[in-house]
This record gives structure tokens, sequence and C-alpha cells, in this order.
């Protein structure tokens, strides 16, 4: 095949094809559609095909080949398509893209590509489509892409792309597509991506998105698909939202959201899948499908909201007096008194239970100071009497591991949720320091929320049981894993790196992001959970110290030999 001198044309897809490519395939520099996708051929891309200067389509996709991806390729001037994706091409990409000018879709996703994405790409103006997804990229979204005008999906997710989103994201009016998932990205999401009046998915999940969700977003009247989960989003969700009729998947979960959802909801007609989980939303769900049908997995997780769906306690609102006359009496008694009391008797509970650890002695309480029990959102009194008879009043055969202070049982729940139990060691002679220990852990993990640090569900204080409900880890302690010889060989090193990036992003949320910053004192691999997808969740906060204002912080030492945090 190296003497075809006047090749034009070679199309060999789907053909199961192994070995490497012939050398001088463009020999006669006319080839102009070149397509091997999606079989087994390895080695390096033909070095001829970097003077091809007439290739007009090119398909690599789905092959096994490699080399430096900023060397095997030239300038192409009529290039339309080229798809490199699903190899082992490494190296940086090449300002030269930016040189094919009648290039229309660009896509070299699920390599090992590294460096930047190169600001001369923008002056590939008849780009459509660029699919960098899946690589190893770093550093900013370059601003010159604003002068795509005829971008309609843009994917460059699962990168390390890192800073905020230009704000010139505006200038991109075609954009269908967008997804951002799953790399470093930071600020706020900008207003002006409402400007993106096209927009049909919207996916910015898995980064490090602060602040509020902009109202502009619901200026998305196309958007079937929003994707805004494990961010550090707070404030309330913009009754905006509810503009967008033609949404279908709604994913905010793992935030910081608080309040209550917006009544506007009731709009969203399409909506069919929804995930609100992990945030502190309260009050009644939207009386809407999508809410109804959700699963306890979708709405679980947060400070105290009800309705009509599986896990979740009905809204008892009481009835109005019918001495009470006037509408606005009415929403005072039916909303706002309930709400403000049951916010009260939370954090009622939890402020005796932290005032006790400055001020307890030596001596023991009687049954009435130490009977205070919580689980928010739910009925507190009903689950204490659930755990106890999932665990058989804490029966060694739902023992699942012995924590500093405690014994942590497994105990399935009526509704099949499955959570952990961590109970209070009953020694004598260390109970007051044990309690001490419980009482900081409520105390630090209350307002907690961080995809890589363990949930707490609530806890109980009592004289005859002490104990915290978190989330069920199921595979467990990381010593266990890397301990056990099979465990330890399907715990391969990207899984370990990732374990790193997700203690390094709860330790970071703990010392930057918390107010007052909290330093853990412990991290050992006794005190890291691991969940079915090899995600590291930290726990076991005991010896948790708080970095109050205008204070020297010095307390005795707490924590593990060796593991201890500097100056802690």
């Amino acid at each position: 095949m190296n003497n075809l001198t006047h090749l034009k044309s070679l199309s060999l897809s789907s053909s199961e094809f192994t070995g490497h490519l012939p050398l001088d395939l463009c020999h006669g520099g006319v080839l102009e559609r070149f397509l091997v996708d999606h079989n087994y051929f390895s080695g390096s891309i033909p070095k001829s095909l970097k003077n091809c200067s007439g290739l007009y389509r090119v398909r690599l996709d789905w092959n096994q080949l490699t080399g430096n991806i900023s060397e095997v390729f030239g300038v192409y001037p009529h290039l339309d398509f080229i798809d490199l994706s699903y190899n082992n091409f490494y190296g940086e990409l090449s300002s030269k893209w930016g040189d094919c000018r009648n290039m229309t879709s660009l896509k070299i996703s699920n390599n090992n590509v590294s460096g930047e994405i190169p600001p001369e790409l923008g002056k590939a103006t008849q780009l459509h489509l660029i699919d960098l997804s899946s690589n190893q990229l770093k550093g900013a979204i370059p601003k010159d892409l604003r002068g795509l005008k005829l971008l309609y999906e843009l994917l460059l997710n699962n990168n390390h792309l890192s800073g905020a989103i230009p704000l010139d994201i505006k200038m991109l009016s075609n954009l269908q597509i967008l997804n951002l998932a799953s790399n470093n990205l930071s600020g706020l999401i900008p207003k002006q991506l409402g400007e993106c009046s096209n927009l049909l998915l919207l996916n910015l999940s898995s980064n490090k998105f602060r602040e509020s969700i902009p109202g502009e977003i619901g200026i998305l009247l196309s958007l079937q698909d929003l994707d805004l989960s494990f961010n550090f989003l707070t404030r309330e969700i913009p009754r905006q939202l509810g503009q967008l009729q033609k949404l279908e998947t709604l994913n905010v979960s793992h935030n910081m959201l608080s309040g209550r959802i917006p009544s506007t909801f009731k709009d969203m007609l399409s909506l069919t899948t929804v995930d609100i989980s992990s945030n502190k939303l309260q009050g009644p769900i939207p009386d809407m499908k999508a809410f109804h049908n959700a699963s306890f997995e979708a709405l679980r997780d947060n400070m105290g909201i009800c309705g009509n769906a599986n896990g979740l306690k009905p809204c008892n609102l009481p009835k109005s007096s019918k001495t009470v006359k006037r509408k606005s009496n009415k929403l005072l008694i039916l909303i706002v008194l309930p709400l403000l009391g049951s916010l009260l008797l939370v954090f009622g509970a939890l402020y005796i239970l932290c005032k006790r650890a400055r001020k307890r002695n030596a001596e023991p309480e009687n049954e009435q100071e130490r009977n205070i029990f919580t689980i928010l959102g739910h009925d507190g009194k009903k689950l204490y009497e659930n755990i106890v008879e999932a665990t058989e009043e804490f029966n060694s055969n739902y023992c699942i591991g012995e924590g500093g202070y405690g014994t942590v049982y497994k105990a399935v729940m009526p509704t099949e949720q499955v959570v952990a139990v961590k109970k209070l060691h009953g020694s004598q002679t260390e109970k007051v320091s044990d309690f001490k220990a419980f009482e900081k852990e409520v105390c630090v993990l209350a307002n907690i929320r961080h995809q890589n640090i363990v949930k707490m569900y609530g806890f109980c204080s009592h004289a005859k049981h002490s104990f915290l409900v978190y989330e069920f880890i199921e595979r467990g302690r990381l010593r266990k894993i890397i301990t056990n010889e099979e465990q330890a060989i399907e715990f391969n090193w990207i899984r370990r790196l990732n374990v790193v990036k997700g203690v390094g992003g709860a330790l970071s949320y703990l010392h930057h992001s918390c107010s007052p910053p909290i330093i853990h004192r412990d991290i050992t691999s006794n005190n890291i959970l691991l969940d079915l997808e090899y995600e590291a969740h930290v726990s076991d906060f005991g010896t948790a110290r708080l970095l109050m204002p205008d204070s020297s912080n010095w307390t005795s030492f707490a924590g593990t030999f060796g593991y201890t945090a500097p100056g802690a």
C-alpha cells in the first residue's frame, strides 16, 4: 500500500484489523479521506500523514494507537472532520489546530493528552464541535474560544481544568451542549450563561463552584438537562428555575443549598428525574410526579423536607384556630411558627450538647439530663426504636468495626436504607472522656456537607444508649483494603490516586471552607472509608479541633502518633 501514489480515499472502518498502519499511505500527497476507526491498530501514526495537506476527513478513533500528538499532525487547510478519540495519544495539543480554518469537528477524547488548551484554537472559526473530554488537560478555559460563533457542542469534562468559566461564554450563542463536569473549576457560575439561549444540556458537576445558582439559568427555556451536583453552592434554589418547562433532568445534589424548594417547580411539566440529596433544604417537596416518584437516595440528607415520597415523613401542618380571621395570621400559625419551633428544637439540642462539652465535670449525669435524640428531617423517637431493633440491642453479630471511642454497627432500617451506627463505649472509667469526644463529633459534623466526608444523619444522647448515625460506606476502612492481598490488587493506582484527591479535597474544605476552620487531627487509613466506587470518605471526628478566633487553640494531644496534623 506504500506504493499507491494516487490514493485519495481509504476506508477500513470496523474491520477488526490489527498491527501497524502502512508508513507511506500518503506517499502521493493526494489522500483526502482516511477512515480506520473501530479496529485494533497499534503503534504510531504514519509520518507521511503530517505533510498530507489534502486531508478532508480523518477517523482514527477506537484503536490502540500511540505517539506524541503534538508531533504527528500538521496543518490541513481543507480538513473538515477529525476524530482521534479512544486511543493512547499523549503530549500537548498543538497550536496548529487553529490553522485548520475549515475544520468543523475536533474530537480527541479519552486519551492521555496533557498541557493547556491552546488559545489559537479560537481561530478555527468554522468549528461546530470540540470534544477534549477525559484527558489530563490543565489550566484555564481560553477566553479566545469566544470567537467560535458556530460552536454548538463543547465537551471538556473529566480533565484538570482550573479557574473560572470565562464571562465571554455568552458569545457562544449557538451552544447546545456544554459539559465541564469533573474538573477543578471554581468561582461563581456566571450569569452570562443565561445568554446561551440554545443550551439543551448544561453539566457543571464535580467542580468547586461556590455561592448561589444564578437565576439567569431560568432564562434557558430550551434546557433539558441541568447538573450542578457536587459543588459548594449555597443559598436558596432560585425560583426562576421553575421557568424551565422543557427540563427533564435536574441534579443539584451534594451542595449546601438551603431554604425551601421553590413553589414555581410545579410549572416544570417535563421534569422526570430529580436529585436534591445532601443539601440543607427544608419544607414540603413540590406536588409533582418527578418528586413523588423519586427514590429516597435522591431526596435524603436534607435539613427537613417532607411530603408524599419514598422515605419522607408527611407534612402535617396544624389546623388554624377558628378565632384567627386574617390570612396573614393563618400563614403565621401554619408555616412560620412550626418552622421556627422545629429549628429551635434542633439547634437547641445541638447547643445543649456543645455547651456541655465545655462545662462537664467528672460526675455522670442523671437520665433526664442525658435524654436528647434527633435525626434531622425524621421522627427521632421512631428511628431510635428502629435502630435498636435492627441491631437487636447492639448484638455483636451486627458489629462491623471498632472506633476510637465506640463500636460501629450495621443497621438496615424499615425503609431498607442501610446506616452505620457508632455506639459509645459503656466503660465507666472512660465514660466522661468518651462522651466529650461524642459531643465534639456531633458539634463538628452538624453543619459539614462535603462529598468526601462521611455524613451524619443524627445522634442519641441517653443514659442507656448514646450513639451517632452515619451513612453506610460499603467497602469500609481503607486499612482493611490495603492489607488484604486480593482487595489491594483491585485497588489499582488510579483508584489510589483518586482516594488521595478525595481526602485532599475534604481536608481543604475543613481548613478553608468551614467557619470556624476544623483540623481533623487523626487522618489514618482507619479513618478513611471507601464506597463501592472507591471514593474516599473521611470519618471519626472525635479528636477534631475547631480553630476559634482569638484563641491559642492549644489542647492536649489527641489522635494517632505519626498521623496528627502539624501543630495539632
